[in-house]
């Protein structure tokens, strides 16, 4: 049986190997990524893909590690320390908690703080 953290851990596996199809694949299709502000990052496999396509490209050492999790039902919440992130306007290294609600072995929303 795949539990929450499983999906949550198939997710960050493609994101360390910047495997843009995999990693959508961990997203249900009407899943949304929630910044810190409350605003929409992304909502959908297409905005998911546009988004973090141009974060792949553009960061070739990109690396995340988990420092600490929190499994409550179908919530993850992840303190994750992001390295080799390269986008304009942004530092390289990041220190994020990330709330994850699965469900039918899918990510359908990610709220991301830090």
């Amino acid at each position: 049986m795949t539990t929450p953290a499983d999906v949550i851990d198939r997710q960050l596996a493609a994101y360390n190997r910047r495997d843009l199809d995999g990693f959508v694949g961990c997203y249900a299709a009407d899943a949304e990524i929630v910044q810190p502000d409350q605003s929409l990052l992304a909502s959908g496999h297409d905005e998911i893909r546009a988004r973090y396509g141009e974060l792949f490209d553009s960061s070739p050492d990109l690396r995340a590690e988990i420092r600490n999790r929190i499994e409550i039902g179908s919530v993850v919440i992840d303190h994750e320390a992001i390295t080799g992130f390269v986008l304009p306007g942004m530092p390289s290294e990041l220190q994020a908690a990330v709330v994850y609600q699965v469900a039918d072995e899918l990510i359908h929303k990610a709220r991301l703080f830090g």
